[in-house]
C-alpha cells in the first residue's frame, strides 16, 4: 500500500486554495462539500468561482500568494500553472505541518485528492496514487453504476436501528447476518422504489415482535430492456437484473442483454411471435406470482420499455391482487432508441411538432386504427409491431389523405449491430419486407422526419432507398 487511506473532518476548517483556474474550482467544489470554509488566493478566478464569491460560498483574496496566507489554515491545495511555485507553497506548508495538496505532482504534497462517489453519509473515495488518474475516472463511473442514488439515505434510516438490533441480537455475527438481509433484500428495494414510509414500518415490524411477512414472499422486478444496445441499460436495471433469482424473458429481449443477469439465475423464456406463443400472456402473470410466492425475486425483463405496448399493466395487475411487491423499471422505447440510432429525429421544428405511438397489432389480431387521426401535417407515426399489417397501412394511411410520397422507414434490429434501415415511401412501404426479407424485431416510422436520416445517420449507416 503506497498511501494509508483516511478521511479527514473539514466541516468548518479553514482551508487555502491558491490558483483560480479550471482545476482549482473542481477542488473548491470538493471542498466545499465536505464543509469547508475556502479561501481562495489568486491574481485572477474563473467566472465560476466568481460567482462562489458573490454568494458567499468562498472568501476570495486577489493577491499574489504569500506567506502570510497559510496563517491559521488546516489544509492547502497549490493548484497554480507555476511548478516552481506550487512547491514553494508545499515546502513551506510542510514545515507548518499543514496537509497539502499540489496538483498533478504527486511527489510534492502530504497527501493526493482521490475520486469521490459521494453517497452522503456513504462515501468511497479511489485513486491509483497519482500513477493513473484515468484509470481511477474509469473505475468510478463503474462503481457509480453499481450504488444506488439514494443508498446514502438508506444508511442513514438504518442508522435509527441499530440499538433495537443490537438488543434482539447480541451476538456480532448474527447482527451482521440480519443487516445483509436488510440491504440485499425486497426492505431495500422498497426504500429505493421511493417507498420509506413502507419501509420503516417493516423494519419495525422486522425488529419487533410482529411478523413481517417478507421471508417467504419475493418480489417482481418488471424492467424494460430497451431496444437492444446493453448500453442503453438504465443504472437500476442492471442492478436488478444482478439480483433476480430467476428471469423470465421475452423474445425482443437481444442475447447481449441477457448476458448481464446474473450468471445463476434460473432463466425462462415466455417469448411471443406473431399467432405463436411459447406461454399464454395467463400463464407468464400467474407464473410472475407463484414464483414470487416461493420468495423468488422475480425479473421479468421485456424489450424497450415494459408499459409501451409490453403488456406491463396486464402483468402487474394480477401482482396487486395477490399482494406481491413489485417495482417497475422503464426502458428506452423501440420507437426512440431506433429512430435515434437510425438518424430520424421523431419531432423536429421544421418538420413534426407531435409524434403518435401506435401498434400494429391489436389483440384480435386485426389493424382498426383511428386513421383520420393518424393523418395530421407535421406528425411523425411510430408503429411497433406492424411488419405484417402494412399492405392495410400503406392503403388506409393513403385513404385517408396522406400523400404517396411521404417518407417511410423501417428499421431492424435498430441500435444492434445488425441495424438495417430501409428507407421508402408510404406507397412502396409494403414491398420493403417483400424484397429485402425485412423480419421482426422491426420499426417503422412514417413522416417527413424519416428524410433526414441520410444527413443525420450516424450508428453503421447502412440503408437502402425502395
Amino acid at each position: 500500500m503506497i498511501n494509508f487511506p483516511i478521511f479527514i473532518k473539514l466541516q468548518d476548517q479553514h482551508c487555502l486554495v491558491v490558483g483560480g483556474g479550471v482545476v482549482a474550482t473542481r477542488k473548491i467544489k470538493q471542498l466545499l462539500i465536505a464543509g469547508a470554509k475556502v479561501f481562495v488566493v489568486a491574481p485572477n478566478i474563473e467566472p465560476a468561482l466568481e460567482k462562489l464569491k458573490e454568494s458567499g460560498d468562498i472568501r476570495y483574496f486577489q493577491q499574489a500568494y504569500t506567506e502570510k496566507c497559510l496563517e491559521g489554515k488546516q489544509l492547502v491545495i497549490a493548484a497554480t500553472n507555476d511548478k516552481q511555485l506550487n512547491n514553494q507553497i508545499a515546502k513551506r506548508a510542510k514545515s507548518q505541518n499543514i496537509l497539502v495538496n499540489v496538483v498533478d505532482d504527486y511527489d510534492a504534497g502530504t497527501f493526493i485528492m482521490p475520486s469521490i462517489i459521494n453517497r452522503n453519509p456513504v462515501v468511497i473515495a479511489i485513486s491509483t496514487s497519482g500513477i493513473a488518474p484515468v484509470l481511477t475516472k474509469l473505475l468510478s463511473i463503474r462503481i457509480e453504476t453499481l450504488i444506488p442514488s439514494n443508498y446514502g439515505k438508506l444508511a442513514s434510516l438504518i442508522s435509527r436501528f441499530r440499538d433495537s438490533a443490537k438488543e434482539k441480537y447480541p451476538s456480532t455475527k448474527d447482527r451482521r447476518r440480519f443487516w445483509e438481509s436488510i440491504l440485499d433484500g425486497p426492505i431495500a428495494e422498497m426504500f429505493y422504489a421511493g417507498q420509506e414510509e413502507k419501509t420503516l414500518k417493516l423494519l419495525e415490524a422486522q425488529l419487533g415482535n410482529e411478523s413481517s411477512h417478507l421471508d417467504s414472499k419475493g418480489e417482481v422486478y418488471l424492467v424494460g430492456g430497451g431496444p437492444g444496445d446493453p448500453e442503453l441499460l438504465t443504472f437500476r436495471a442492471l442492478r436488478l437484473m444482478q439480483q433476480a433469482d430467476v428471469v423470465l424473458y421475452d423474445r425482443l429481449v437481444a442475447p447481449k442483454i441477457l448476458e448481464f443477469v446474473r450468471k445463476d439465475a434460473k432463466r425462462i423464456y415466455v417469448g411471443k411471435e406473431r399467432d405463436r406463443h411459447a406461454l399464454p400472456q395467463a400463464e407468464i402473470n400467474q407464473m410472475l406470482v407463484d414464483l414470487a410466492k416461493q420468495g423468488r425475486r422475480v425479473l421479468r425483463l421485456k424489450g424497450g420499455d415494459p408499459f409501451m405496448f409490453g403488456r406491463g399493466g396486464e402483468e402487474i395487475d394480477l401482482l396487486y391482487e395477490n399482494n406481491i411487491p413489485f417495482q417497475i423499471v422503464p426502458g428506452i422505447t423501440a420507437a426512440s432508441g431506433c429512430a435515434s440510432y437510425a438518424g430520424i429525429p421523431l419531432t423536429h421544428r421544421n418538420y413534426a411538432q407531435s409524434c403518435l405511438f401506435v401498434t400494429g397489432h391489436l389483440k384480435d389480431g386485426s389493424m382498426n386504427l383511428n386513421w383520420q387521426t393518424l393523418v395530421q401535417p407535421q406528425q411523425t407515426l411510430a408503429v411497433y409491431m406492424g411488419t405484417h399489417s402494412l399492405d392495410i397501412l400503406s392503403r388506409q394511411l393513403i385513404k385517408h389523405g396522406m400523400k404517396k410520397s411521404m417518407p417511410a422507414a423501417i428499421i431492424q434490429q435498430g441500435t444492434t449491430g445488425d441495424q438495417n434501415v430501409y428507407l421508402s415511401t408510404i406507397e412502396r412501404l409494403p414491398e420493403v419486407p417483400k424484397e429485402n426479407n425485412v423480419k421482426p424485431p422491426s420499426m417503422i416510422i412514417i413522416g417527413e422526419v424519416v428524410s433526414l436520416h441520410e444527413k443525420l445517420a450516424w450508428y453503421q449507416p447502412n440503408s437502402k432507398s425502395i
